[in-house]
């Protein structure tokens, strides 16, 4: 692999395959990314100018940990691991949840699923303890298998 900067551009980084094909991906000061691919014997570059976002998943795929998207809902299936899906859901706290802590209403124990980040008022709670209390406004996000999150819907909406 070769890195290069490129001044008031971005950096860029190329990789050649045994068949001669290249590969560059030039993080831009935007923010955005582009991707070139070049096959062997082309006279032209494909190019399409991506996301950060983009970036990540398609970065996912490369790596085996495929997302996919529904709703508020992501479930990472990894390739060297056929049977393995988590899925990761998002929901706005209910009012009949505020107040209480996650150890009070027990989610884990009940549902399965475990509470790995809060949103609130803009700030974040990674890895809440069980003390946490929910809010007003909150937004609630977990891990767990398909089932465990639908357990965790039927339970706590």
């Amino acid at each position: 692999m070769r890195i290069s900067k490129l001044p008031e551009i971005g950096t860029k980084y190329e990789i050649e395959s045994p068949k001669g094909d290249k590969v560059a991906v030039i993080f831009l000061t935007t923010g955005e990314i582009e991707l070139y691919v070049l096959e062997a014997g082309a006279e032209h570059p494909s190019v399409t100018r991506l996301t950060s976002e983009e970036a990540r998943r398609i970065g996912s795929i490369l790596t085996g940990a495929m997302l996919t998207v529904e709703r508020e809902d992501v479930e990472v299936a990894f390739s060297d691991i056929s049977d393995l899906r988590i899925g990761i859901h998002m929901c706005p706290v209910s009012e009949r949840l505020v107040g209480k802590s996650i150890e009070d209403l027990g989610i884990r124990k009940r549902t399965g699923i475990t509470v790995i980040a809060i949103s609130r008022r803009g700030q974040n709670i990674i890895s809440p303890p069980p003390e946490t209390v929910f809010e007003k406004g909150d937004l609630m996000v977990a891990i767990g298998s398909l089932d465990q999150i639908k357990a965790c819907t039927r339970e706590f909406r």
